[in-house]
């Protein structure tokens, strides 16, 4: 066992080394990475630039007509449309049924049709995406063929940092990066740095993958590194492989992953506090909150921090709809006002962390939609936002060598971006 999580190591330093040279002579790493496959795929469009292509096929004998799939449209209204006799139309849905689903042609999703430059001006080719990379072609020759590709993607390594004014996502999309980078990492950190807390200037670094089609971002692929510096403290995400599974580390080689998700939204505000004593916004008597409430919209998703056994599910006077669960023969979470709940939620039903259990709400004694979410050790409640959790599995010693490495090349890249 050893020897293979050395191997491990010895891997992911490998795989990082086309990164480290790219950053070595390119700090905004935008060198383009083709997958093998486009290699694989190399046709006379690069060859020759007088013929233009258009999901494989030659565009100069067509004209093109691009267009959206409506409401209600079906295949054989769309071929209809552009002038496909029925005996075709028939063909074309007998020859889909081991390729695509016609049935699951989506509103809105792009198609374009391909005409004969003539004056027949016949119809030859309907190409629909299904998704951004998947296309089917309905070849409407002799004989008449469907078939599915995909699209060339393209895999740019990138770097990101910013500095934290009012919120990650307003930093993010300030920046112009993809957006997907707020979920990444608040994902990533969700239980070292607590999202809905990020002051005025945080600052964040990240190293990543992003692919694109057509030129139009398709996602984040990887994060290969990232770095956050929240009110003056340093936290570090370095990836690593251990029993077969690739996840973070901290820079002392402890899980960034812990028994407790920070919170059990994914953003929100803070709008009230725990507090022995807090005015009662129905009430207007002061009496202990022992919880944090977090302002969210109705049905805003409701995570369970951590593993356990919900030991309630149901309406609780002034809490409304609640659900409790037991973590451990110490630690019991509650979560109050929900709108509704999770899907298979009930008593004794055991759940995993980040599964949802309900949706935030404003059920029982409330004055507006929010998550009032309660932390006992113990059977005491004690303060959500004040709660250590332990890591889980730390780097093994076996492992830390390796480890080591790979921590000196990350942080080192890290230090590249600016």
């Amino acid at each position: 066992m050893k020897r293979k999580q050395r191997l491990h190591g010895i891997w992911y330093l490998i795989i990082l080394l086309p990164l480290i040279t790219i950053l070595a002579f390119n700090n905004s790493c935008q060198q383009v990475l083709s997958h093998e496959a486009e290699l694989q795929n190399l046709d006379t469009d690069s060859v020759s630039v007088n013929i233009k292509k258009r999901y494989g096929i030659v565009v100069d004998s067509f004209n093109l007509i691009e267009s959206k799939i409506k409401k209600n449209q079906f295949l054989s209204d769309l071929l209809t449309e552009y002038g496909v006799p029925y005996p075709a139309i028939n063909s074309v849905v007998q020859l889909s049924q081991n390729v695509f689903d016609v049935r699951k042609i989506k509103r809105g999703n792009p198609y374009v049709v391909f005409q004969t430059k003539d004056g027949l001006k016949k119809t030859r080719y309907v190409v629909y995406e299904h998704t951004p990379t998947d296309y089917i072609v309905f070849d409407l020759g002799d004989p008449i063929k469907v078939f599915k590709d995909v699209k060339q993607i393209i895999t740019k390594q990138k770097t990101a940092s910013g500095v934290i004014s009012t919120s990650l996502w307003n930093t993010i999309n300030e920046n112009n990066l993809n957006l997907t980078l707020v979920n990444d990492l608040s994902e990533i950190f969700a239980w070292s740095i607590d999202f809905f807390g990020l002051q005025e200037g945080d600052s964040f670094k990240i190293i990543y993958e992003e692919q694109y089609v057509d030129s139009i971002s398709i996602g984040i692929s990887k994060i290969y590194a990232t770095w956050f510096n929240h009110m003056g403290e340093d936290f570090y995400a370095i990836p690593f492989v251990q029993n077969d599974r690739e996840s973070f580390f901290d820079i002392e080689g402890n899980s960034l992953r812990k028994a407790f998700l920070k919170a059990p939204l994914r953003f929100s505000r803070i709008s009230s506090r725990f507090s022995n004593s807090r005015l009662h916004p129905i009430l207007k008597i002061r009496r202990p909150h022992h919880g944090v409430d977090y302002a969210a919209p109705i049905g805003t998703p409701v995570h369970a921090i951590g593993d356990g056994k919900i030991i309630k599910a149901g309406y609780y006077g002034g809490a409304g709809r609640m659900v409790k669960i037991r973590h451990n023969s110490v630690y019991t979470t509650a979560y109050l006002h929900l709108s509704r709940y999770g899907r298979g939620i009930k008593s004794g039903k055991y759940v995993k962390q980040g599964d949802i259990i309900g949706y935030v709400g404003s059920s029982g004694l409330s004055t507006g939609p929010h998550l009032d979410f309660r932390f006992y050790k113990q059977g005491h409640p004690i303060d959500p936002l004040k709660v250590k959790a332990p890591p889980v599995e730390p780097v093994s010693e076996g492992n830390i060598e390796d480890y080591e490495k790979i921590k000196s090349v990350i942080t080192d890249l890290i230090n590249t971006v600016h």
